[in-house]
């Protein structure tokens, strides 16, 4: 099963990158789409010093949609990506996935400044699970958990490289649909949705830090006027992308999560103890084919 969705991915990932060959140079839109296809490899035999034999591969598509038209906006970024790691002992486990779809709409009210309308919409695409205790415990799935925020705001946008955007009135929608998962998110158990009402704070900042390599952050913060708005709920991305000719590059990334509603299991000695927020970290490095336009 987990081949078939890797399988699946990759003709995804195919089929976007044909159709999306030609640069749309339709008047008012700017497009740019990055398709990154990564692999990690480590291979022991009669290694004295031991070691563990593993293999994983993550794509991770990566486009922009931009519209601009006298003093109106319209700035669109998807980020889809999913990887998988495969080690003899523990057969296939993946290592990414992700959804994100943000839309900003905004008019123009002073050199650089902007009153908009912003939408933001975060999940997953397959089941993960908790490996630290001895069985493994589903953690999320595709809507499960599910992040869905809007609201209108004012923003500074100095270029496509730099900008960020602030909302002090935000719904968010927090969505579960699987009932065991709900309440690992902050829902009441029987409930599927979550409403939120808060501040929400976007930026995006992307810089050349030498020739060929550049540096992308990414930072989301929210806080919810309505329970506890002193804990801010942080998602922070760090992308770092060299890049060594016309196809092949190397990257690294790291991506911070912090959510005071989301409950991780609390392992000990391989047995589940109860429950807590957590500072969520996420790693990755590896080279691989990345087709730019």
């Amino acid at each position: 099963m987990n081949k078939i969705k890797l399988l699946l991915f990759t003709a995804i990932f195919l089929i976007i990158n044909k159709g999306q060959a030609q640069v749309d140079s339709t008047k008012n839109w700017t497009i740019h789409g990055e398709n990154t296809f990564l692999i990690n490899q480590s291979s022991f035999s009669n290694w004295a010093a031991g070691g563990v034999n593993s293999f994983a591969g993550n794509i991770i598509l990566n486009y922009d949609f931009n519209y601009k038209k006298e003093k109106w906006s319209w700035d669109n970024k998807v980020i889809a990506a999913y990887g998988q790691t495969f080690q003899k002992e523990t057969d296939w486990r993946k290592n990414d996935d992700r959804l994100s779809l943000n839309s900003l709409l905004g008019y123009q009210a002073k050199e650089h400044w902007l009153y908009t309308f912003f939408l933001n919409f975060n999940t997953q695409f397959a089941k993960g699970y908790d490996y630290t205790s001895a069985n493994k415990k589903l953690l999320s799935e595709a809507f499960a958990p599910a992040y869905l925020s809007f609201g209108p705001g004012i923003a500074y946008k100095k270029s496509d490289n730099l900008k960020f955007n602030l909302s002090p009135a935000a719904v968010r929608f927090v969505i579960v649909k699987n009932d065991s998962l709900a309440p690992n998110y902050g829902l009441d158990p029987g409930k599927n949705t979550r409403v939120e009402f808060g501040a929400s704070f976007d930026a995006y900042y992307k810089t050349q830090i030498m020739e060929n390599v550049t540096f992308e952050n990414i930072l989301k913060l929210y806080s919810n006027y309505l329970e506890k708005p002193q804990n801010v709920d942080i998602d922070y991305t760090a992308n770092l992308n060299m890049k060594v000719n016309k196809w092949i590059t190397v990257n690294a990334g790291v991506q911070l999560i912090y959510d005071d509603n989301t409950k991780l299991p609390k392992i000990e000695n391989g047995v589940q103890v109860g429950k807590k927020s957590d500072l969520q970290v996420k790693q990755i490095l590896g080279a691989g084919i990345t087709y730019k336009f």
